[in-house]
């Protein structure tokens, strides 16, 4: 099986997330620091529509520019445009696999699509 995991190296949920992922036998890993390597407002809106969630779902309510850009009452388009410009507002990690995709926090929820 394959798992692609949209990582953040300095998030403990994310790291935490990628040791499961690893220590599973017969997964094979693709790791995307997507702080680095975004995905494309496309992938993004596929990922979410798999997980059974919206984009404002997905938005890392913590970051201070999620209140400051005024994301709580904009169209998923809005949000989706605003992850891509600035990639630390999307929650993470998120895993897909063949099983679906998941926003795994907490980090065992990855157990539901391996």
């Amino acid at each position: 099986m394959k798992a692609t995991i949209w990582h953040n190296p300095k998030c403990g949920t994310s790291r935490k997330t990628l040791e499961i992922l690893q220590a599973e036998p017969g997964v094979e890993v693709e790791i995307i620091e997507y702080l680095k390597t975004p995905p494309s407002r496309e992938k993004l809106a596929e990922l979410y529509e798999r997980a059974g969630m919206t984009p404002q779902q997905g938005l890392r309510r913590k970051e201070k520019l999620v209140q400051d850009l005024d994301l709580d009452h904009v169209s998923d388009t809005a949000v989706l445009k605003a992850m891509i410009a600035d990639p630390i507002i999307i929650e993470r990690p998120l895993v897909e696999t063949e099983k679906g995709v998941r926003l795994c926090r907490p980090q065992e929820k990855v157990r539901e699509i391996l």
